[in-house]
């Protein structure tokens, strides 16, 4: 009745609305643009509703759930920590090409995508969308994993194996114990045989694209970040979209209730990197950050140690080879090459170099230290000798200090995400309660304690221990003198004892022991424990894995001398 206007093919005027609110011509069905405006939305008394419109198709598929497939889950993963370490200053090509590539690479070497659907394995099928009432127009299909890609100029994964998913209702048939299509498929044992993706895993994907592009970030650097939270890795899976439902299986896959351990993450990096059919990764030279003299300068810097000692680091890894560039790349596959972990051995260098000078035995650094004393209090004009006790004092009570702080923050870490998990629909309800009364009684007990919130967490840092020079106090070492425990002899400057302690005389197999030396610490010195302590904190690892490369470091370097001995020794006992 409001619209008068004659219809442009037969020039009557007899409107009826069609069911999306469009206005027809009921003489020659001539459908037109023009949409029905209403003017009040109120209901008014003793008035009878005509018509019913369905709405906008457009907002009914944005509400649909969208069914997904765990291999999207964990490129949206993927995603989240490429943008975290482009954050931190990693180049742009990291994600867009490096990370990108070798995930694409991962998913066709694993059957998951770009490939043949393998024989037997049956996945759940694709839902279509409703047509339209035309019957004309095709089923309306949108792959998640070209709204997730690691590169938007790059296409979706949709191919014939493809496990593209498309914005639809999730049928009858989806399990209530499983929000992805494939989760409980992923998590049989036949899986295992494809190196079935997991969440450290990720982190392996970014360190292996790290090492591909030599940024100067170690591995023990990348978990750190990931512990104070500036990667994405413990729930993440709180930024997925609202259209990807998490639930049941799904959280035995994404749910990490444990920090990332730096020997499985490397480990996997290794697998990853043979699966894939890499080649020889860039080449490590000496102006590279991984170079061990690059890394012993940051180490050396963080320690609070003096810096003449890094000419003694360069000796030792010039003498014992393991700065040449054939030891220090990466060449996938090749199993007769030792793996370099280039943040231990570093710190493994600097501990054999102040076992040269100092022997650390308990004993002889302490009587260094004593002669040092007398000389700086007697002669100030040509610079402060290097102290050995003064360093241990200053550096373990920065120690423990942080130390603490360390141990009180993973005490204090909340497991549990702010978003609810549930593993059936039927406890969803009871869930939301529980969580919703906890924080409740957190914010109840909070009031009572006077407890305030945590302050936001500072920028992320190379450096956990700083040291500077201009601090009155004399905490700082970096410009101490080694000339109290140096002699010149044959034009170099040697150390004034000749005597040296070996770890362990015979080194273990490491692939069936899984370290090369074992390690106690009532078997050692204190002071060699004290500086071994020190390097764990600053690389988050545990004091063995750098003892082990100590050890593997000193048969290098006391080679001969060794073979000799184990020979005697042989010729004696026959």
């Amino acid at each position: 009745r409001d619209f008068n206007e004659r219809c442009a093919q037969c020039s009557e005027v007899n409107w009826g609305l069609t069911d999306g609110g469009r206005y027809y011509c009921r003489s020659c069905h001539n459908v037109t643009e023009r949409t029905r405006e209403i003017v009040n939305t109120d209901f008014m008394t003793n008035s009878r509703v005509q018509r019913i419109s369905k709405g906008s198709r457009k907002q009914e598929k944005t509400d649909r759930v969208c069914e997904w497939y765990v291999c999207e889950g964990f490129q949206l993963v993927l995603k989240k920590q490429a943008e975290a370490l482009e954050a931190l200053g990693v180049c742009p090509q990291m994600k867009d090409e490096v990370l990108y590539n070798f995930w694409r690479c991962y998913l066709q070497k694993s059957k998951q995508a770009y490939c043949n659907r393998p024989a037997g394995e049956t996945v759940k099928a694709v839902s279509v969308c409703e047509s339209s009432t035309d019957g004309d127009s095709e089923p309306e299909r949108s792959s998640l994993l070209h709204l997730l890609s690691l590169s938007e100029s790059e296409g979706d994964l949709q191919t014939d194996c493809s496990f593209a998913s498309s914005m639809s209702k999730v049928s009858e048939s989806t399990s209530v114990y499983s929000g992805s299509v494939d989760g409980s498929l992923y998590l049989m044992k036949n899986q295992k045989e494809k190196l079935r993706m997991t969440m450290p895993m990720t982190l392996s994907f970014c360190y292996m694209s790290l090492l591909w592009l030599r940024e100067p970030i170690t591995l023990s650097e990348l978990l750190r970040f990931v512990v104070e939270g500036h990667i994405p890795y413990l729930n993440v899976f709180q930024h997925f979209p609202e259209k990807m439902k998490l639930c049941g299986l799904d959280l035995k896959i994404f749910c990490v209730e444990s920090w990332p351990v730096y020997e499985e993450v490397y480990n996997k990096m290794l697998e990853l990197a043979a699966f894939l059919d890499l080649p020889r990764f860039p080449d490590i030279t000496d102006s590279c950050f991984l170079h061990p003299d690059m890394l012993c300068i940051k180490y050396l810097m963080e320690a609070n140690l003096p810096d003449e000692l890094h000419n003694w680091t360069c000796r030792v890894v010039k003498k014992i080879g393991i700065g040449e560039v054939d030891f220090l790349t990466l060449v996938p596959g090749n199993k007769s090459t030792r793996k370099v972990k280039y943040d231990i051995l570093a710190a493994a260098v600097i501990v054999v170099v102040l076992k040269l000078l100092f022997l650390l035995d308990d004993h002889y650094e302490w009587l260094l230290s004593d002669l040092a004393e007398e000389r700086n209090k007697n002669n100030k004009e040509d610079g402060l000798y290097f102290e050995f006790k003064k360093w241990y004092g200053v550096v373990k009570h920065s120690l423990d200090v942080e130390q603490k702080k360390l141990d009180e923050e993973r005490a204090k870490y909340l497991w549990r995400c702010e978003k609810p998990l549930f593993y059936s629909v039927k406890n969803k309800s009871k869930v939301l309660k529980r969580r919703q009364m906890v924080v409740n009684l957190q914010n109840q007990f909070g009031k009572l304690s006077g407890s305030l919130r945590r302050a936001e967490k500072p920028n992320p840092s190379s450096f956990q221990l700083s040291w500077s020079e201009e601090n009155t106090d004399g905490s700082c070492f970096h410009g101490h003198s080694l000339k109290g425990i140096l002699q010149e002899k044959c034009g170099l400057l040697t150390a004034m004892n000749p005597d040296y302690w070996l770890c362990t005389v015979k080194l273990c197999n490491e692939k069936l022991c899984g370290h090369l030396a074992h390690y106690r610490e009532v078997d050692f010195p204190q002071s060699y424990h004290f500086v071994l302590r020190l390097f764990s904190f600053l690389l988050r690892i545990q004091p063995s894995y750098i003892h082990d490369e100590v050890c593997m470091i000193e048969h290098k370097l006391f080679n001969k001398k060794l073979y000799r001995k184990l020979k005697y020794n042989t010729v004696l006992r026959k």
